[in-house]
């Protein structure tokens, strides 16, 4: 038997021939042994019946499963045999499909399903090999009488060279009614775990064909379980030189052997291996479909842990959750190492699968030494590489880089029973990766609090002024979380008259840019009321600072100078550009009230006017301030709004002023469940006089 080029040309008064196009159905195959059929029964050729149509329908159903297009199927027959060519119209070239079966030492995993049937061509074909059209591509073979006629007198003359027959009456070599008989065995398509039947089904029929008095097929999957037995019948394989061995052609992680207990002869030794073959081509299918359940787990789970590491924008609480993602499910152990001013590694969290090997890990990662943990974990972070680590906490070290910068290092100790695999280190680089980021984002966060946090407190006073006879008290919530400055304020200062200038007002935006705003129009307040200038003179030129210098911001305020009047009575001049009316409440009763007169807000127009309107405290009163954000409080649609807030301050009437803007703050707070959107800014004014 032999592959070549194209088939043998011959032409006769006995020849027959048949040429049909077929479509590309499941069809096809049947049409195809119908044709060589009833060529064969034509030309008195039914020795040659069987092996015809099992290559027949091998080479149809290859073409109709892989080329997909319509089939030219070409039968001719004549006194000497038979050939028949199988045609599609599909591009590219069969030669992968025949490396195979012309390279036996090539690596059955290697091998498509249709170069297995190729297989069978070779086995049983006096002749075979392939046709190049411009339309496409065909396979031919030819079965000749001749070598049938002497297969047949070889079974029944005395052996020579080849294996005799068994007591069974085999044949030295096995008929195609054998290998096809291993070739439709195929697994159940609906089975929820499909390999152990089908394995033990292959085992059991190509036991009884070579009488083998038992047999096992052993798999080990690479899961750290070693070897186990998929499949077995009879007895166990007795150990011997009698035994017929052949390897499961898998990749790895997989390895396994079909082991018979018969004799490896001519007739046994094809059989095992074609049921080998068969076998390593669905274990195959199976670690490829384990595998990519496998990865779609990974990224699963590489999803959930870069969701529940983005959560977090605290920097302990993220390096604490990073061992508990990992453990137990990528390693027996993990180690978080931070890096500090000096390059030194700073144990930030640990865990281990057992509790009870805490404190052993906690004593292995603070050893010293050339050797030590500490050295490799060092060397990770130093080269930015992955490391391994030796005993006794084996494992390996991964490098926490973020954007350019070494943060530390990721240790992880390998599994008990198994060393992690590729896909598993890959998994755990990339939670490196990840985790680095997170550690970073929270770093960055933490530090941009903390600005935030010392410029805002630049531009609130540190504590109210203590007067004699007047009570202030001031609450402020800033926005988002303490990591933006916003542009609320309030200020308290003394003018060279004895009087106070009560100061509360509002910047458009918030960040950077409405913080330096705010800070300007808070130090020219001071400096003009300092000099002594009448309120509406600080107004006017503070309004011209913002139109020059505001970078296209407004401001508005409100501004009380308070002082002593008759008796105990305060003086109050108020004077409001563009800010809420304050709210005044009396001690000896009456319902609370809004005062002041509205004027323009600062920064918008070159102009504006500010009226001042002059009333009195008596001991007891309060007035109250506050900007936007108390009143524009959002709970879905509805606004906190200022008669609330007036309904709200009413009952405080002859409270303290501490008492008053803590009241206020809660109420507005607790007024909606959602984060402040703007910041909320409250500060009263109080006659303290007894």
């Amino acid at each position: 038997m032999s592959a070549e080029a194209g088939p043998a040309a011959k032409t006769g008064p006995d020849e027959h021939v048949r040429r049909v196009r077929l479509p590309a159905d499941r069809r096809t195959p049947a049409a195809a042994r119908a044709v060589v059929r009833s060529v064969l029964a034509e030309a008195n050729l039914d020795e040659l019946l069987n092996e015809a149509l099992l290559l027949t329908t091998e080479l149809s159903t290859n073409a109709v499963e892989h080329a997909r297009t319509e089939l030219d199927i070409e039968v001719t027959a004549d006194q000497a045999g038979l050939t028949v060519t199988v045609s599609d119209f599909a591009a590219g070239p069969v030669d992968e499909l025949t490396v195979g079966v012309r390279n036996r030492a090539t690596d059955i995993a290697e091998v498509a399903e249709r170069g297995r049937g190729l297989l069978l061509v070779d086995h049983f074909a006096s002749r075979w090999g392939t046709t190049y059209l411009r339309t496409g591509k065909g396979v031919w073979f030819r079965l000749d009488r001749s070598d049938r006629q002497e297969m047949a007198s070889a079974t029944s003359a005395p052996p020579m060279s080849v294996d005799p027959p068994d007591s069974a009456g085999q044949s030295a070599v096995p008929s195609a009614g054998a290998m096809n008989v291993l070739m439709q065995t195929t697994p159940d398509p609906y089975a929820e775990d499909p390999l152990p039947d089908f394995a033990a089904g292959l085992l059991n029929r190509v036991a009884e064909m070579v009488g083998a008095a038992g047999g096992v097929v052993r798999l080990d999957r690479g899961d750290g379980q070693g070897a186990q037995i998929l499949a077995r019948y009879g007895r166990q394989p007795r150990a011997g030189n009698d035994l017929l061995r052949v390897p499961l052609a898998v990749h790895r992680p997989y390895t396994g052997e079909l082991e018979l207990d018969a004799a490896p002869t001519a007739y046994a030794q094809p059989l095992a291996v074609l049921t080998a073959e068969r076998l390593s081509l669905h274990l195959e299918n199976d670690r490829l479909r384990r595998a990519d359940v496998r990865r779609q787990a990974w990224l699963t789970f590489l999803a959930e842990a870069s969701e529940l590491l983005a959560q977090s924008l605290d920097v302990e609480l993220t390096m604490a959750l990073i061992p508990q993602l990992v453990v137990p499910r990528l390693g027996q152990w993990c180690a978080v190492h931070t890096t500090d001013e000096w390059g030194r590694l700073r144990l930030a969290a640990a865990s281990h699968a057992d509790e009870s090997m805490l404190p052993q890990l906690h004593a292995t990662l603070r050893e010293a030494g050339p050797d030590s943990v500490q050295a490799r974990l060092r060397e990770a972070s130093r080269n930015g590489t992955r490391t391994a680590l030796g005993g006794p906490m084996e494992g390996f070290a991964v490098p926490l880089i973020a954007r350019g910068q070494r943060l530390g290092t990721l240790a992880v100790g390998r599994h008990q029973r198994h060393r992690q695999d590729p896909d598993e280190i890959a998994v755990l680089e990339d939670v490196a990766r990840r985790s680095a980021l997170a550690i970073e984002n929270a770093r960055i966060h933490a530090e941009r609090r903390r600005v935030a946090q010392t410029l805002q407190q630049s531009l609130l006073p540190p504590v109210l002024p203590v007067v004699e006879g007047i009570g202030f008290a001031a609450e402020y919530v800033p926005t988002g979380g303490d990591v933006d400055v916003g542009g609320d304020f309030y200020d308290v200062v003394p003018l060279p008259d004895g009087r106070w200038l009560v100061v509360i007002g509002d910047v458009s935006g918030k960040g950077v840019q409405a913080a330096a705003v705010t800070g300007l129009v808070r130090d020219v307040i001071r400096v003009l009321a300092g000099d002594g200038k009448p309120l509406p003179e600080v107004l006017s030129r503070l309004n011209e600072t913002l139109v020059e210098r505001g970078a296209g911001r407004y401001c508005t305020l409100a501004l009380a100078a308070v002082g002593p009047g008759e008796g105990n009575r305060l003086d109050v001049g108020l004077h409001l550009a563009g800010h809420d009316r304050p709210v005044l409440l009396r001690s000896g009763g009456g319902p609370a009230a809004f005062v002041g007169t509205g004027g323009t807000a600062l920064g918008l127009l070159d102009a504006i006017t500010s009226p001042t309107e002059q009333f009195t405290l008596d001991p007891g009163d309060c007035l109250v301030f506050y900007t936007d954000g108390v009143t524009e409080r959002r709970r879905g649609r509805e606004l906190f709004g200022t008669a609330r807030l007036r309904d709200a301050a009413a009952p405080l009437a002859g409270f303290s002023a501490d008492v008053v803007a803590a009241r206020l703050r809660s109420t507005a707070i607790n007024f909606s469940v959602e984060e402040p959107r703007d910041d909320i800014a409250i500060l009263v004014l109080r006659n303290d006089a007894v």
